[in-house]
């Protein structure tokens, strides 16, 4: 503790040095970013609409659940981890990942790629961080009319900081925590020539946690251009680099239907093998044009190139005196180019106004990997896959080694994309929405251990449709229907086999009724009521032994936030969810009737934060999910939990300000999430994070 100290009071000293430095009082025009103190105003919480939906409609006009998570928010809360900062939106649950990836379920459908930057596919396996992401959009429901292939629970798009023209500021912030862990950003905004901007965001962070045997880092580095090229043509060039290496923790084994006690910081796994490392490459170009106030159009491409690699021991069944441990070893590279083009248009005389956007999408993504098992050494004789050793506070393991590699493929994906979408105003008081898109979705793959080479086309139509009224212009009701695919290669694009290269993509339909309630300028309600039916999900033929179309599931909920401030001094996010999901078709995998995992029935979210002074502040945070089913076996159930976080906020001055974090304020034990029953993720117990900001 006396380290975590000490190194707090350096971290103050050279930020309020920094900051006396600059003399004069800084302007008092403020740039967004995950480096400047809280500002108060009387600004609206949540965008007033989103920018995955590619039109600027509002929100309110939308007919589709949408959560947006706010830099603001994002700040008050010390987040810089997207998987963080998602466990505060209904609807939304983490899933483990492997302890190696960003992993969600969204309204109950598991995803491991519906993740998006600046409305373009970031499908790759691991963790986004957030130093460059001004805010996070959430759009829930079927969404493949604008984003093609996949989106069949919803899907979560960054939104990057952008230059600001006319203004120079530079924004750094300093934070550590009772665990060790510490990081260090810094966000710089520098007009160049008249029309051109440049924005610089950068973090280092060190990862440490709870738990025994983890560490980890994060570098990340992110330049963006803006140039105005006249008044009506802006482009913007960006490139972001991101390198992270850490511990690859699967967490506990279950024992008797629930996680094994008294093993809560016990890392079952092995240091020399169980780490994980990503470097990715993001390169983003967009140009705008503004024919006129009602007609604009965009291009945008995307090159993104990723080089992953992780190995993990994990358990896979424990008993009362013993685990058994198995394990191996992954590497991926991915490389993505994404070109995407967008019309939109709005006219119409009198009452009849239309919103017209007209837009393609065309990608091409190659993906080579290769697996390796672990071996684990024996006293006499050859090594084997697995090993079971006494259960201890700290395992001890033999000496563990990788086979040759004996999984290596690579997979060609080529998409061809085009959607058309109006939306329809028929007087102030009836909106008429509907779309459709056609994807060309083709994949070429090639096991290279046995030379099984496949290949697989289908053509897929998407369509949307959905009726908004709005008796007053501050309330409107609306319903919707939308349908997503998947093709059989799966969200990673694993290699075809010769069965499922004749298999059709699974289907996802979405129904969804809702009402969007602006209770005054800065605060808003949300309700929905939704299902979800999932159907072309393989599943193993009893009789056969091989996969066929006959899974089929369904999803039923209902959620309600409140976002926005309540009083000019007061600012709340609020949520609620409840879900249920159930296999409709009967497989050897799973009977009929059995319950969806990673599904909790009931989930409240909520974060508030009162400013009793303009200099003095506090937060209260809430996250309550009940009990859920680890995996489709219903074998194991993660209890139900409830974790309180508090925060206290104050500015020193105009400049400099500071803000002390608690989370799980009660020490509960809990457990988030899991990848299957013998892979369950350790909630963290109390702990604290002091976070320093200065912008000059």
């Amino acid at each position: 503790m006396s380290r975590v100290l000490r190194s707090t009071t350096a971290l103050f000293a050279a930020l309020a040095a920094a900051t006396l430095a600059q003399g004069a009082r800084a302007s008092e025009a403020d740039a967004s970013g995950a480096a400047e103190p809280i500002v108060v105003n009387g600004e609206r919480l949540d965008e007033p609409d989103a920018a995955a939906l590619k039109t600027g409609t509002p929100l309110l006009d939308t007919p589709q659940s949408v959560t947006t998570v706010s830099r603001e928010q994002l700040d008050n809360q010390a987040i810089s981890q997207l998987n963080n900062a998602l466990q505060y939106v209904p609807g939304v649950i983490l899933n483990q990942g492997e302890g190696h990836r960003d992993q969600v379920a969204l309204r109950g459908q598991s995803t491991t790629a519906d993740f998006y930057l600046d409305g373009l596919r970031d499908d790759a396996q691991y963790y986004r961080s957030l130093y460059n992401t001004d805010r996070i959009e959430v759009l829930k429901g079927a969404n493949a009319l604008l984003f093609g292939r996949g989106g069949g629970g919803g899907v979560i798009n960054r939104v990057s900081k952008l230059p600001q023209f006319g203004q120079t500021q530079t924004s750094l912030a300093g934070g550590l925590d009772s665990f060790g862990a510490w990081s260090l950003a810094a966000d710089v905004n520098l007009p160049l020539v008249a029309g051109a901007a440049l924005r610089l965001n950068g973090t280092y962070e060190r990862f440490d946690n709870h738990r025994d045997a983890y560490n980890g880092r994060f570098i990340g580095l992110a330049p963006t251009l803006g140039v105005k090229l006249g008044s009506d043509t802006d482009v913007t060039l960006s490139y972001e680099y991101a390198d992270d290496a850490r511990v690859t923790d699967r967490g506990i084994p279950s024992l008797g239907g629930v996680p094994i006690a008294g093993f809560d910081r016990t890392f079952f796994g092995e240091s020399a093998l169980s780490h994980s490392t990503n470097q990715a490459h993001l390169a983003r170009g967009r140009i705008e044009h503004r024919f006129s106030n009602e007609l604009s159009v965009n291009f945008t491409g995307l090159y993104g190139n990723y080089d992953k690699y992780y190995g993990n021991v994990f358990a896979s069944g424990a008993t009362a005196s013993t685990v058994t441990l198995t394990g191996y070893a992954s590497a991926t590279q991915r490389r993505n180019w994404i070109g995407q083009g967008n019309l939109v248009w709005k006219s119409g005389t009198g009452a009849i106004r239309h919103t017209l956007l007209a837009g393609f999408e065309v990608s091409d993504q190659a993906t080579d990997a290769q697996r390796q098992d672990a071996l684990f050494a024996r006293p006499v004789g050859a090594p084997t896959l697995s090993t079971t050793v006494p259960l201890a506070r700290q395992l001890t393991l033999p000496v563990v080694t990788l086979t040759a590699i004996n999984r290596s493929t690579s997979s060609q994906v080529t998409t061809r994309s085009g959607y058309v979408q109006d939306q329809l105003e028929l007087g102030a008081h009836v909106q008429v929405i509907a779309g459709l898109r056609y994807d060309d979705f083709q994949i070429t793959s090639l096991n290279r251990i046995n030379n099984f080479a496949a290949q697989r086309s289908d053509g897929k139509w998407s369509p949307r449709i959905g009726l908004v009224l709005k008796p007053v212009a501050n309330l409107s009701f609306y319903a919707s229907y939308a349908k997503s695919f998947l093709p059989q290669s799966g969200d990673q694009f694993a290699v075809l086999d010769a069965t499922t290269a004749t298999l059709a993509p699974e289907e996802f339909r979405n129904l969804e009724t809702g009402v969007k309630w602006d209770v005054a300028p800065t605060l808003a309600f949300t309700a929905a009521v939704y299902q979800i039916d999932r159907s072309n999900t393989r599943a193993v033929d009893p009789l056969t032994s091989n996969p066929v179309l006959t899974g089929r599931s369904r999803v039923r909920g209902y959620e309600a936030a409140l976002t926005g401030r309540i009083t000019p001094n007061w600012q709340a996010s609020l949520g609620y969810a409840h879900q249920t999901g159930k296999i409709l078709s009967t497989t050897t995998a799973a009977p009929a009737g059995r319950l969806l995992p990673q599904l909790p029935s009931d989930q409240i979210t909520g974060w508030t934060r009162y400013d009793v002074t303009p200099k003095l502040g506090f937060g209260l945070g809430l996250v309550h999910q009940s009990s859920q089913f680890a995996t489709i076996s219903n074998a194991v159930r993660l209890p139900g939990f409830t974790r309180l976080d508090a925060a206290l906020y104050y500015d020193v001055s105009d400049r400099f300000a500071v803000q002390l974090n608690v989370e799980n304020l009660t020490d509960t034990r809990y457990f988030p999430s899991a990848f299957n029953d013998n892979n369950i993720a350790v909630g963290a117990p109390l702990n604290a994070r002091v976070t320093a900001r200065v912008k000059f």
